[in-house]
């Protein structure tokens, strides 16, 4: 199977390889994460950019229809550097794999994590191969789907959080597809992404590309 492919291929690394899962809203990025991490023999730790948002009055201080605030002001890239993927890649004794609560709205909550020898890190997350970030990863897997995909998924995951299904298109079409064609102009990170999957059908995933790092 694809995923025992790639934690095969994970597995191959060197020590404190990190790994990024990037890819559209509900591409199926914490998914495909976990499924591979359970697959990796050696140790893993991981991670989502969920953990690193910015506070809400920041992430939403130009409106929730503002796709450009979603791209450039929905998280704390600095953060993710200074207290996951930098002391991660340096041999720390430990990381943040969270500092953030997006859900209570609550800053500096450190979710420190321990790492025993040779352990890799597994992160999750939209726009992770932004300029900044790309090369912060050792290995750059993005789940491709297109977005009647995402507006399909996100339909049945967020109707109860946004109130109906009316309200969930609404949303996607104003901020997060359009937040989506932004990243792809200006990072294009399928062209940069050492495997892209295409994973429109769970149960069928693809691999289109195939070039891990030598």
């Amino acid at each position: 199977m694809l995923w025992e492919r790639l934690a095969r291929l994970i597995d191959s690394l060197d020590d404190r390889a990190t790994v990024a899962f990037d890819g559209p809203d509900a591409a199926g990025k914490t998914f495909v994460a976990d499924a591979v991490a359970a697959r990796v023999r050696r140790p893993t730790v991981r991670a989502s950019i969920d953990g690193f948002h910015k506070p809400r009055e920041v992430r939403l201080r130009h409106g929730v229809s503002a796709p450009d605030s979603y791209y450039n002001d929905g998280f704390d890239y600095g953060a993710l550097q200074a207290r996951l993927l930098l002391p991660f890649r340096s041999g720390a004794d430990s990381v943040d794999v969270a500092i953030y609560d997006y859900r209570r709205d609550v800053a500096d909550i450190a979710v420190r994590r321990g790492l025993p020898a040779g352990a890799v890190l597994l992160c999750d997350g939209v726009f992770l191969l932004r300029h900044e970030l790309r090369d912060q990863w050792t290995l750059r897997v993005y789940l491709d789907v297109t977005p009647e995909t995402t507006l399909r998924r996100v339909v049945l995951r967020d109707a109860e959080l946004f109130g109906s299904a009316v309200a969930v298109v609404d949303r996607y079409k104003a901020r997060y597809l359009p937040a989506q064609a932004l990243y792809a102009a200006d990072a294009n990170p399928r062209a940069n992404a050492h495997i892209v999957i295409d994973n429109n059908d769970f149960e069928n995933p693809r691999a289109i590309s195939w070039e891990p790092p030598s």
